[in-house]
């Protein structure tokens, strides 16, 4: 049986040897990193006030005479957010500031809530987000020649290209398995014995699933390192995951607004993840007033883009909530920490009053005996209140005459943890449906009883 490779195993070296990865500017001192963020910065917003009629005519309405005049926090805040709305309200390309001829890549969102939002790259943005992709598995402990099997879907998702060309920068051959085929997947694992596995947390949780249905003990594999990312999870996920899978894991993060995975990744102390400020600015504010809260303090995150050519992002809101740490950090890098996401403004639900995360259902749910991993959130029309339904699949081990206990148990401790009293329904194994990318979380019928 495989071991979970120990923190010295995974330890990062000097320096990186990769073409595109600089040791030196994830240690830059702080004095030295923000100055650059601020020439960049200004770039970023010429690029922008040049090419887009849109941005200039925003930027000309908060006061702004000249990119040049952003050079500090305060001027910062004088600008305006940037929302998803705004790329569905300009699609396809209206806010690129590229012609099509110019680029070299085109992702989009699925658009399941509307039109999709369609994102831009040049090939020069596309060796930037390979760099920071390779950067960040680098922190993680991933090295040259390690085989990655990669389970990001490939398409228009921006997981699959953004992990696969990030991992070919590294030096490192890739399994492009994509998302699905499950079965296959857990075979592949095991005749290939790759090192690195990327993936959804979710997903990684199916594959462990279906391969000890069939009897196959994943921490027997090769696998050492999971980057897993693409939704918001939860400690008790990441001690499930290791615990059933024998590597360790690690949170990337990204959104394909911004660039897609690379953004930001936890490097081997896992005491956050470092923001790439050489090419991001990063933010907290709150969500209702949109005013800057005190460093340490939880807020939505807020980003700018400083070096994407085809479709700069000015103090784009992300709805993630999220705390920033700027002191160095154990591995010496400089860098912001951006501490573990704990869910998304637009995700979050008020139930009976009380604001509800998903991954707070999940911290409570994972790790529970007798419950597995698999659950959904399924919220309903009460007269004039909602409420919430909990439906969380039972291990193979417990008994069905079991189940009405285990859910008055887990209804009790979800009331007492975190202040909501759902009804909890325990399911037979395999009843929630499984994902192959992002889990499906929440099921919201509270419009269909309207």
């Amino acid at each position: 049986m495989g071991a979970i490779a120990s923190p010295a195993d995974l330890a990062a070296p000097t320096a990186p040897t990769a073409p595109g990865l600089h040791a030196a500017i994830e240690t830059l001192p702080r004095e030295r990193l923000e100055p650059l963020q601020w020439q960049r910065l200004q770039d970023s917003l010429r690029n922008a006030w040049d090419h887009v009629p849109w941005h200039r005519q925003r930027l000309q309405a908060a006061g702004l005479a000249d990119p040049r005049d952003v050079d500090s926090p305060a001027a910062l805040q004088r600008l305006p957010f940037m929302v998803k709305t705004d790329l569905r309200d300009h699609y396809p390309f209206g806010l690129f500031t590229r012609a099509l001829p110019q680029l070299a890549r085109l992702h989009a969102s699925s658009g399941t809530t509307g039109k999709p939002t369609v994102v831009g790259y040049t090939a020069q943005d596309l060796s930037t987000w390979a760099d920071l992709v390779a950067r960040s598995m680098h922190g993680a402990g991933v090295r040259a020649g390690d085989l990655v099997h990669n389970a990001y879907g490939y398409g228009l998702f921006t997981g699959g290209l953004g992990a696969h060309d990030g991992a070919t920068r590294l030096g490192c051959p890739v399994v492009p398995i994509s998302g699905g085929g499950t079965e296959r997947q857990v075979a592949l694992i095991m005749d290939f014995r790759p090192r690195v596995l990327c993936a959804t947390p979710s997903y990684a949780l199916a594959i462990a699933e279906v391969a000890e249905q069939q009897g196959v003990d994943l921490r027997g594999s090769g696998l050492r390192i999971g980057l897993f990312g693409a939704e918001p999870w939860s400690e008790a996920m990441r001690r499930e995951i290791e615990a059933r899978m024998g590597l360790r894991a690690v949170d990337i993060y990204g959104l394909s607004e911004i660039m897609g995975p690379g953004v930001a990744c936890e490097c081997v102390a896992r005491c956050g993840l470092h923001g790439w400020e050489d090419h991001f600015l990063f933010e907290t504010i709150d969500p209702d007033s949109g005013a800057p809260v005190p460093e340490g303090e939880p807020g939505e995150l807020v980003i700018t883009t400083l070096t994407k050519q085809a479709l700069p992002m000015l103090r784009y809101r992300t709805r993630d909530i999220t705390r920033l740490d700027r002191r160095a950090c154990a591995c010496g890098r400089t860098h912001v920490r951006i501490l573990r996401v704990t869910g998304r403004n637009d995700d979050m639900l008020i139930i009976r009053g009380v604001n509800v995360y998903p991954s707070q259902i999940e911290a409570v749910l994972v790790g529970r005996p007798g419950l597995s991993p698999h659950y959904q959130l399924v919220l309903e029309r009460q007269g004039a209140l909602d409420s919430v339904r909990l439906e969380v699949e039972a291990l193979p081990s417990l008994p069905a005459a079991d189940y009405a206990l285990q859910a008055a148990d887990t209804r009790h401790h979800v009331k007492s943890m975190i202040g909501v009293s759902a009804d909890v329904r325990v399911l037979a194994p395999g009843t929630v449906p499984r994902s192959q990318g992002k889990a499906v979380r929440v099921r919201d019928l509270r419009d269909a009883a309207a």
